[in-house]
């Protein structure tokens, strides 16, 4: 049993691309930990998506054996986290486990939006900062200006900010040495009954459902009983251990340590990150604080481009939410696409990485249906409902109001691009709160933005207006009133739910146009004239007509009589129109695509 005085817990914080898989890499090595047989760049990064993008999707938490310079051998545990803001309560839930961080920043870039995001999050939880400058090896690099910009964020000492480059290896040494020093040991009491904090989990297909935790307070041993708080199911503990890239068993995890639970769990749902785990036999009074059931904020019906592949997308999906928890699904089908599934995402890129995998590591060919945020419906009866689906929206006349989620973003930009920065914001709704200048090259402006407003093409938009140097990241949301209603679109007389969208009133007529001109160079001209058009219930805002294909019947007509020709179109025009009544218009999966690039 070590001495609780020698377990040191830490994480990272960093922007996206800013060094921190590099820097645990560096860890790795320097501690021994990982052969140089096994040592690969981003070796925590399981996932090919993780590498090709330079994110962290899935959290990792390894434990590192170090030496200093008086000869003391300390455990530090490295709990990786996420580093996108659709994982932020995953990367809270780590912070937790923490009792430090190492704030990681480029030399060049500077501090980020997504920086400052997580920094908060470690500020609100009580941990100790080390700030770190990367990257100082590069031409481009500004320490001096980075090391100005740390002080006046932090309000801290010169000589307490770190410079070090994870790619050379310089400096690295320092950073493991003030890990020791400036992080306090974890302050939990042995002799108290379990609990054991729930920072991520995963999926082993022979052992069942795998929990990675911390242990807070009492000590876990092997073939203990427990249970969870948040749902009272009991489980043997089966398999104790830590992580050093596998699995490294223990016979027990005491307060203060991180490590692995395998209790022959076999649904990851039945672990939720930020549960708490306690003795079934002595169990705690009351459960760690902050834990957050998670919901999905993004939905979108995802469809077999075949109606015969629908049972091994359904197979995949299961599979891939073996290893994703966060992941919702459930079948629902769509006249126009058939039989699919609505699915449940905690953001853009969260549906972005599921389509990529399911794609990739199942071969499925799959059409995503337009993605929509969670709308609150309060009927005049006073019952409140949860809407995220534009065709599970009810009648407009029984609706007292709706309200639309709000988040609050931050974006760090060079002050010359303000004003395009404004200007967006206004098109896009937002409301701004203030600027703050954090150097004489960067300012920071906070602006709330309705959710469905960021989700789609916001972020490119933002790199566009900004040459790409602008950094955006936003919070939790919270939910307003607002005045959306729901766009129908029909075609040949019939609503396509698929099509379906909710929208803000004043701009529902530009989004139905932009539409329907869209959806007319898309299908395909049939015998008869196609009317494409947007109503909101039964008002119709916009059409657009694909002509038809003709015929040209008059051609055996050389001379004679007019009437002759006139016979002959009138024949063909009761042809088309009996045509009309029972032929039905294919819609091509580019009408689907085409409509997640219409903006709002």
């Amino acid at each position: 049993m070590i001495d609780q005085n020698l377990i040191r817990n830490f994480c990272i914080v960093a922007h996206i691309d800013h060094g921190k898989s590099t820097l645990a890499d560096r860890f790795l090595e320097l501690t021994n930990s990982i052969s140089s047989r096994q040592m690969r760049s981003q070796a925590l990064d399981d996932m090919d998506l993780e590498r090709e993008r330079g994110i962290t999707i899935k959290a990792h938490a390894v434990r590192l054996a170090y030496k200093t310079g008086d000869n003391k051998s300390y455990q530090l545990n490295l709990i990786d986290t996420p580093g996108h803001v659709d994982f932020s309560y995953e990367v809270s839930r780590s912070l937790t486990a923490c009792e430090g961080a190492l704030l990681v920043i480029d030399a060049a870039q500077g501090i980020e939006a997504q920086t400052m995001a997580n920094l908060y999050l470690a500020l609100d939880n009580n941990l100790e900062i080390i700030p770190v400058i990367n990257k100082i090896d590069l031409p481009s690099a500004l320490p001096d200006e980075c090391e100005a910009e740390i002080v006046e964020l932090l309000g801290c000492k010169k000589e307490e900010i770190l410079r070090c480059s994870a790619k050379t290896g310089q400096g690295v040494s320092e950073i493991l040495e003030a890990i020791v020093k400036r992080i306090p040991a974890p302050n939990g009491e042995r002799s108290k009954p379990l609990r054991a904090l729930i920072f991520d989990s995963a999926f082993d297909s022979y052992r069942g459902a795998a929990a990675y935790v911390k242990v807070v307070d009492g000590i876990l041993r092997k073939g203990d009983h427990i249970k969870f708080f948040s749902h009272a199911k009991r489980f043997d503990a089966d398999e104790l251990g830590y992580r050093r890239l596998g699995n490294i068993q223990t016979a027990e995890l005491c307060a203060g340590e991180v490590g692995y639970l395998f209790a022959g769990i076999k649904e990851v749902s039945d672990i939720r990150v930020g549960d708490t785990i306690t003795s079934a036999d002595n169990p705690a009074d009351k459960p760690l604080p902050g834990f957050i059931p998670i919901k999905p904020m993004v939905f979108a019906g995802i469809y077999p481009a075949s109606s015969e592949e629908y049972s091994q997308l359904r197979d995949a999906l299961e599979k891939l939410k073996l290893n994703d928890s966060s992941l919702e699904f459930t079948p629902e089908s769509s006249l126009a696409l058939g039989f699919g599934f609505r699915c449940g995402f905690l953001g853009l890129l969260h549906l972005e990485i599921v389509t990529e995998r399911l794609s990739r590591e199942y071969d499925q060919t799959i059409i995503n249906t337009v993605p929509n945020v969670v709308y609150r419906v309060t009927n005049k009866n006073g019952e409140v409902t949860t809407i995220d689906n534009p065709a599970k929206l009810p009648d407009p006349g029984s609706i007292d109001f709706i309200e639309e989620p709000w988040v609050e973003s931050t974006i760090i930009v060079p002050p010359e691009y303000i004003g395009g920065i404004m200007k967006l914001a206004t098109e896009r709704r937002g409301r701004f709160v203030n600027t703050e200048y954090l150097s004489q090259q960067r300012a920071c402006m906070t602006i709330h933005f309705p959710l469905c407003e960021v989700i789609f093409d916001f972020y490119d938009k933002l790199k566009s207006i900004s040459r790409g140097y602008a950094s955006f990241d936003y919070g939790i949301p919270t939910y307003e009133k607002g005045k959306v209603i729901k766009l129908d679109i029909i075609i040949n007389n019939d609503p396509v739910d698929a099509l379906s969208v909710i929208v803000h009133r004043d701009k529902a007529y530009r989004y139905g146009n932009a539409l329907t001109e869209k959806l007319r160079s898309l299908i395909p001209r049939q015998l008869y004239e196609v009317a494409i058009q947007a109503a909101i219930g039964s008002k119709v805002i916009a059409r657009s007509t694909v002509k038809a294909q003709r015929k040209n019947v008059t051609a055996k007509c050389y001379g004679g009589d007019i009437s002759r020709k006139r016979k002959l179109l009138e024949k063909q025009k009761a042809g088309k129109k009996r045509m009309k009544m029972v032929g039905s218009v294919e819609i091509p999966q580019e009408a689907f695509l085409a409509a997640l690039e219409i903006e709002r």
